[in-house]
């Protein structure tokens, strides 16, 4: 067994515990141990929070060194959050959240709008806040959307996070591995259903090169693709989250289309879908989890 297979198998069984014991704790000894290990993880710092303040501060670049730490410690508490709330989802009453949710969606009517005219939403949203908190509010409000999962190792942690979203009603298609996603959300589209990408990491190399927080970066063509094809709507989704404590919340805006000519139009799309990305992240930018590598000069 390779180092690489040793760490996947010890990935899975950390999850594993995670989906069977958070659920079990009291809500405040949940969010007490989630805020100490997320306080812990950002003072030891490593490479994602490294790469994490790397980001802020493209985000921030006004920020003194001190003031970006604690952006950076924010949003390592955010991001153990997203987590803590993953973990006891399963367990939830998805009725019961779908109308607490309700009031935090601003810009519904554009989702509306959309589904009305019978050629589907392609809605496109960021690592931020928790997008399977709006996931399992559109499967209770409009039954059910598809979306894309990028097949993760070892094959056991993939399908574990494959039977957590699908427990929620999401349907899920493998990158790769299976039918090619795009034929799959073709269908969907022209059968006038939501698909839902997170789009602000390129996966595939082919990505369109815009203009990020003022530094070039690429981000997928797969968006507005779908939308130049079908005539479906583009709908740029921001999440973020809302107070602490037993005041917890999450906030949503679903912005209004962004024109797709069908002709040479996704560059220009792509472009405006990453402005509308930025001016939420700029917003709530402790809630932006990107750990990843998304400016090429950042290394």
């Amino acid at each position: 067994m390779t180092r690489a297979d040793v760490a996947g198998r010890v990935a899975d069984l950390g999850y594993a515990a995670g989906w069977r014991l958070v659920r079990e704790l009291p809500e405040p000894v949940a969010r007490t141990a989630f805020d100490a290990g997320a306080d812990l993880a950002a003072r030891r710092g490593g490479p994602g929070v490294a790469r994490l303040r790397a980001h802020y501060a493209r985000v921030r670049p006004d920020l003194d060194a001190h003031a970006l730490d604690e952006l950076t410690r924010a949003g390592v508490r955010s991001y153990a959050r997203y987590w803590r709330e993953a973990f006891r989802l399963p367990s939830t009453d998805l009725k019961e959240l779908a109308g607490r949710v309700d009031p935090a969606v601003h810009g519904r009517e554009h989702l509306d709008a959309a589904l009305a005219r019978g050629r589907g939403a392609v809605v496109a949203l960021t690592h931020s806040g928790n997008w399977d908190v709006v996931g399992a509010w559109a499967v209770q409000r409009y039954g059910g959307f598809a979306t894309v999962a990028e097949r993760l190792r070892p094959e056991a942690l993939f399908q574990r996070f494959v039977d957590y979203r699908e427990s929620l009603g999401f349907e899920i298609l493998p990158m790769t591995g299976g039918e090619a996603p795009v034929r799959a959300l073709l269908r969907a589209l022209r059968a006038g259903r939501i698909v839902c990408l997170v789009a602000d990491r390129d996966l595939s190399h082919r990505g369109v090169g815009v203009d990020f927080f003022g530094h070039r970066a690429a981000m997928p063509p797969g968006p507005a693709s779908l939308a130049a094809a079908t005539g479906a709507a583009l709908l740029p989704l921001g999440c973020w989250f809302t107070g602490s404590g037993a005041d917890e919340g999450w906030g949503f805006r679903i912005h209004p289309p962004v024109p797709v000519a069908p002709r040479d139009g996704v560059p220009a799309a792509t472009q405006a879908m990453a402005d509308a990305f930025a001016g939420d992240i700029a917003e709530h930018p402790q809630d932006w989890h990107m750990l990843q590598r998304i400016w090429p000069d950042l290394g």
